[in-house]
């Protein structure tokens, strides 16, 4: 697999060129460039007009990018009036040559338009950044929110799970793609070179990343991991300067303690759930001896679930918080029924049951603020992943373990306090 993403990387790996003189310097709108990539029938035309469109989005401020996203999602939107005939056409004779007529009229033009800008070498991450642009700048406008759909549905084909490469990630990793594991780290910040270098280094660490071969530089989505001996209740413990290293032979648990979502312009294209069992299942041929893997996760959204429902954690002892956070856990819902917790709604959509919850877990400025220090375990059974999700996808319910739901059952609501267990909040 390392030599077939090698020979990929070195195919894909080419950055836009400048435009000859020939085709340089078209001096149209971009708004009318636009028009003619999606007119054009020659090969060479159609590159040189992408080409210059990828190259000028670059220069744009935020006004002039919104104004190109503005032209596109309203002047290359569908056709109303012309969906509906050619479905009616459809369902009064179905043909290759009705249906063929319908999806055309169904699909927006600007698809054709971001499928054929990527057909510059480089082009990939481009539109990646051009969606980050569109996310960043379009989420109050409807028609944009529509565009937005549009590059998320091609991008859910382009990063395809067929298409992604799993690497491992070492301290003798090239120092640009650790520059990025630096800058990425979402969950516990990396606060130096030899921070980096205490999560790579040791034998019992361990770091993988999904690659797209248009892509070789930039990590997509990269999960780091601990070889521990039984599971970890604390992070700091895990990341602790002076820790004691687990020989590998000792080691029975695989703990995934930090998942970072590496591009925002691919905010949700799925790649975790395929990047948890793929790690895990190398990790357990790799060494047989581990037979346990579980996360050791934030619980992002406990202390605004508390506070919004009237529950403070002033003067809780540390069973205390531990009942709260079970509870939250199995109960605290949005309202389409999924858990309100975002870290919950990934992991119990992979497959894993909520295993254990720890106090004095994370002793973090951010990990106080956000759950009063409280982290979850998430326990990944390989033999029952995909049970477990499609139970969860269909029954909303919330899988745990008996522990959870004892210390669940345990917490005590006070009877003045109208607690909602559905949240009022519609994140979800």
């Amino acid at each position: 697999m390392t030599l077939f993403a090698d020979i990929l990387s070195a195919v894909f790996e080419r950055r836009i060129r400048r435009p000859s003189s020939s085709q340089a310097g078209d001096g149209r709108p971009l708004e009318e460039m636009a028009h003619a990539l999606v007119s054009a029938t020659g090969e060479t035309s159609r590159l040189a007009f992408a080409r210059e469109i990828l190259q000028r989005y670059q220069l744009l401020d935020d006004d002039d990018k919104m104004a190109f996203f503005r032209h596109i999602a309203k002047s290359m939107n569908i056709d109303p009036d012309a969906v509906r005939s050619t479905l009616n056409d459809y369902e009064h004779n179905v043909s290759k040559e009705s249906y063929l007529a319908f999806i055309s009229a169904a699909e927006p033009l600007r698809q054709e338009l971001i499928r054929r800008m990527n057909i510059v070498p480089g082009a990939t991450g481009i539109l990646v950044n051009m969606r980050a642009d569109l996310l960043r700048l379009g989420r109050n406008e409807p028609e944009l929110q529509a565009l937005d759909l549009d590059f998320r549905h091609l991008f859910a084909s382009w990063f395809n799970r067929g298409f992604l490469v799993l690497r491992p990630i070492s301290w003798e990793s090239p120092a640009h793609i650790l520059e990025k594991i630096i800058a990425y780290e979402a969950v516990h910040t990396i606060d130096s070179w030899e921070d980096l270098r205490r999560r790579l280094e040791p034998t019992d660490r361990r770091c993988f990343a999904f690659f797209h071969p248009s892509m070789p530089d930039e990590p997509l989505i990269f999960v780091e991991v601990a070889l521990t001996k039984g599971i970890p209740s604390s992070v700091q413990m895990v990341l602790a300067e002076e820790r004691l290293s687990v020989s590998v032979d000792e080691a029975d648990t695989a703990t995934f303690y930090s998942i970072s979502n590496c591009q925002a312009g691919l905010a949700g294209i799925s790649f975790g759930n395929s990047l948890i069992k793929q790690v895990a299942s190398d990790l357990s041929i790799e060494n047989d001896g581990l037979k346990t893997f579980v996360t050791l996760s934030p619980i992002p959204n406990l202390s605004k679930w508390l506070n919004n429902n009237g529950l403070s954690v002033d003067e809780c002892d540390n069973e205390a918080l531990r009942s709260m956070a079970a509870y939250y856990l199995i109960n605290a819902k949005s309202r389409n029924n999924l858990p309100y917790d975002p870290v919950a709604r990934f992991h119990l959509g992979n497959g894993a049951i909520v295993h254990d919850v720890h106090a004095d877990a994370d002793t973090s400025p951010r990990g106080q603020a956000q759950s009063a220090g409280v982290m979850v375990n998430y326990l990944y059974d390989l033999n029952k992943v995909e049970q477990n999700h499609e139970e969860f996808m269909n029954t909303k319910n919330v899988l745990s373990s008996q522990a959870i739901k004892d210390l669940a059952n345990a917490f005590s609501i006070p009877e003045d306090n109208g607690l909602e267990i559905v949240a009022t909040s519609s994140s979800g």
